[in-house]
């Protein structure tokens, strides 16, 4: 009896495998463009894990296709996606669909993932995501991430020390402590890193960056009040390389060296890859108004990194990525001396590694995934920042006890998220996710000689759940909400967002975002620096009180774009509003032995509010302009501080109310580019405290607006000899010299009085050897 049980088993068993087998098809074809063949182009059967990549004759075959009616979908970057609609069964087990495939002319519905956590085209994410891609900062000769993110709308960077020249992202008028910068979606770009880590991430790491503005990014936990900000490294996607020297002379004053390289390569399979790259920099200090203290500090960094991928199955994916950025920045007086026997300076040496590891499981037929993920960042640093003191005493001092000081901070990551897709009774989807994280910053920063140190550890707990729900074909409803036990805050943190997609036939979008958010009572990154101002330096403490801040935000926008077969254009009109509770600010405490003393407090509350607007157009795939306006006001409830005896005073410093850009780039063809950019920014209110020779008593100061005007032109020789191509290329960045001309001058001059734009008259040519 059990014999023919196991019989029956095994037969029933081969009978259904025969009928798997013979309820399955296959689907083939070809993808072209301009009638020539496309290689590495996706080809991807909508709701499934089904897909391939097409080979070097542009041909594609996909297997093992249950029996059904099916999209498929090609799509590769710089490409407009095409989607067709086939059908296999006993009468069709084979089907051919070819693709003739357009270049795009504005990338108006690229894939983004910051705003969801999930990857979604823009048009059909209820949040607004913004996307600086390689090619736009290829254009503006980005330099570094610092030099990139200056165009997009609602964005500001700003330099913050005449002598070290630390920067800062200001986003929706608030900053750079309310903005979450993510490295490959992952929040360890810590505080310390964000004095300086804008400048050290080279651009030819870069793949995008992409920009949540506002409540909208809640979901990223503390210090996303501002918005997101979100680098996505170069990622592996066929073999090429990448190589090019680059050298500025900065306004005839300094001259900059930077070399950069990159290279891809993939396995046959196409299920394994690595891209690596390496930049180095060398920049002589520079000085604007000739007192022998720089006003652009000396760097020498040296990068490297690589980003792997391999897919064990179809449905498994590991990441890894690893990075090393290492800096030598010194600025103040321009003398061949240690930091230490110089009248005023700042010297600081840098070592950072960065590195992530992502799993990714897909299964339920591709409606389920799993991902596990783990991400760090170590920094170490060696600094000193010094002024030589006027009497003997002090001196003695100064050369016995020198103010060098040790940093080291570690931030690591670690979570889990889930994904899961489910058709409601209407036949639309829901997309769920849900997940944990946890992450830790640690960070000692200290300078004997000043009594100054900082030794914080902050360890974050947070989870988090969204529902992504199609409600009809036109309009979608994201809900979400995140709840965050921070080891600083008593109590646990609940921060819910809520975002309203309504399409209006294809080319507009309605958007509505109601979200709250907190900042941790923490240092954060402008606390950590020590700025020189009347003879002495400057230093931040933390209240024994301090709590934390809370932001309610709200933001509509309005998104148009008309796309017709020679040219696109369009516009978004945004507004937004951020009330903060608690909001901090800096309560001057007066000087001590050393200089001044400020504490981090809590005031009653703050608005900030605005509109942004952006216009963009694309002729023919040859002509394309971009810009954007963003109109505001940041004003506490009641007026704060800034200096002793100065009248308390309401508005934000270095806040500007108007701030913009645009970029105009034309290619006729394959070997000619030429680029037009600007960024401008309009007047802003800070404090100038005396000490300077020609400064006497501490004011406010309404600066003036200033506007930066930057052009570039190639042209690419083919080698068709070795597949590749030879660009040239020549331009300027700040060509009217619109640069600070009231800096102050000598050792006592306030390192903080600095405004304008980041570097004066600066020319560059330079040089590109790289795949076709």
């Amino acid at each position: 009896m059990q014999l023919l049980k196991l019989v029956i088993l095994i037969t029933v068993t081969f009978c259904f495998s025969l009928i798997s087998q013979a309820q399955t098809g296959e689907v083939s074809g070809l993808v072209t463009a301009n009638d020539k063949a496309l290689e590495f182009i996706t080809v991807q059967i909508s709701g499934t894990s089904l897909g391939e990549i097409t080979n070097s004759t542009g041909s594609f075959l996909i297997k093992d296709i249950p029996y059904g009616n099916y999209k498929l979908t090609a799509s590769a970057m710089g490409y407009e996606s095409i989607t067709k609609p086939f059908v296999l069964d006993a009468q069709n087990l084979k089907s051919t669909i070819n693709f003739d495939l357009k270049e795009s002319q504005i990338m108006l519905d690229k894939f983004v993932v910051t705003g969801t956590k999930t990857f979604k085209r823009q048009t059909e994410s209820a949040v607004i995501v913004n996307i600086i891609d390689s090619k736009t900062l290829e254009n503006v000769q980005a330099c570094n991430l610092s030099e990139g993110l200056k165009f997009q709308p609602g964005l500001r960077v700003e330099t913050d020390c005449q002598t070290c020249n630390y920067t800062q992202l200001r986003m929706n008028g608030l900053a750079g402590g309310y903005s979450q910068i993510l490295i490959n979606g992952r929040p360890i770009f810590s505080p310390l890193t964000g004095l300086y880590g804008l400048e050290q991430i080279p651009a030819n790491m870069i793949e995008r960056i992409e920009v949540v503005r506002g409540g909208g990014s809640a979901l990223y936990g503390s210090s996303a009040i501002g918005g997101t900000v979100n680098v996505i490294t170069k990622i592996p996607t066929e073999s090429n390389f990448d190589i090019g020297f680059t050298h500025q002379n900065i306004n005839g004053g300094a001259q900059d060296n930077i070399f950069s390289g990159n290279g891809t390569i993939l396995n046959p399979k196409k299920n394994a890859g690595a891209t690596f790259f390496i930049n180095n920099r060398s920049r002589e200090y520079y000085d604007h108004n000739g007192d022998n203290y720089s006003e652009l500090p000396e760097l020498k960094n040296n990068s490297f990194g690589t980003n792997m991928f391999f897919q064990p199955t179809k449905n498994q994916k590991i990441e890894v990525s690893l990075s090393n950025l290492t800096e030598y920045r010194y600025g103040g007086e321009m003398v061949d001396k240690p930091a230490y026997l110089t009248q005023q300076s700042e010297e600081r040496t840098h070592r950072v590694w960065i590195g992530s590891l992502d799993y990714q499981l897909n299964f339920n037929n591709d409606s389920t995934s799993f991902i596990a993920y783990a991400a760090g960042q170590s920094t170490t640093r060696d600094h000193y920042t010094g002024i030589i003191p006027d009497d003997s005493a002090g001196y003695q001092n100064h050369l016995e006890n020198p103010p060098y000081g040790y940093s080291d901070n570690t931030t690591w990551q670690g979570g889990i998220q889930v994904n899961h897709k489910i058709k409601s009774f209407t036949g639309l989807s829901n997309v769920l996710t849900f997940g944990g994280e946890f992450v830790s910053d640690d960070v000692v920063d200290k300078i004997e000689s000043y009594n100054y140190l900082i030794d914080q550890q902050t360890e974050n707990l947070g989870v988090f759940f969204q529902s992504d729900w199609e409600l009809t074909p036109s309009m979608n409803l994201l809900t979400g909400a995140r709840a965050d036990k921070h080891n600083l805050v008593d109590h646990i943190i609940v921060s819910p967002r809520v975002s309203l997609l309504y399409k209006l036939k294809t080319a507009t979008q309605f958007r509505l975002t109601w979200g709250s958010g907190f900042r941790a009572p923490q240092a954060f990154d402008t606390d950590l620096h020590i700025a020189f101002a009347g003879g002495g330096v400057s230093r931040v403490s933390l209240a024994s009180d301090l709590k934390e801040e809370r932001s309610q935000s709200v933001s509509a926008s309005i998104n148009y774009d008309l796309s017709k077969s020679k040219y696109v254009v369009g516009f978004t009109f945004e507004g937004f509003y951020t009330y903060l509770k608690d909001a901090f600010f800096l309560q001057p405490l007066g000087t001590d032995e050393f200089g001044q003393r400020f504490e981090k407090q809590n005031g009653d509350g703050a608005t900030v509010q605005g509109v942004t607007i952006e216009l963009r157009g694309n002729y023919n795939r040859k002509l394309q302009l971009e810009t954007g306006l963003t109109l505001q006001e940041s004003l506490f409830d009641n007026a704060v501080e800034y200096a002793v005896n100065l009248p308390a005073r309401k508005d934000f410093l270095r806040t500007p109310n108007v701030y913009g850009y645009g970029t105009l780039s034309f290619t006729p063809n394959e070997k000619f580019n030429a680029s037009v950019n600007l960024v401008y920014t309009g007047t802003m209110n800070l404090v100038h405290f005396a000490g300077a020779p020609e400064i006497t008593e501490t004011t406010y100061t309404t600066t003036s607006s200033f506007t930066e005007l930057g052009c570039k032109v190639g042209y690419t020789f083919g080698l068709k000899s070795v597949d590749s191509g030879l660009e040239v290329f020549t331009g300027a960045k700040n060509l009217f010299n619109a640069y600070q001309n009231d800096f102050d001058t000598g050792k006592n001059r306030d390192s903080n009085y600095i405004y304008g734009p980041g570097m004066p008259r600066t020319f560059f040519v330079g040089i590109r050897l790289r795949s076709l």
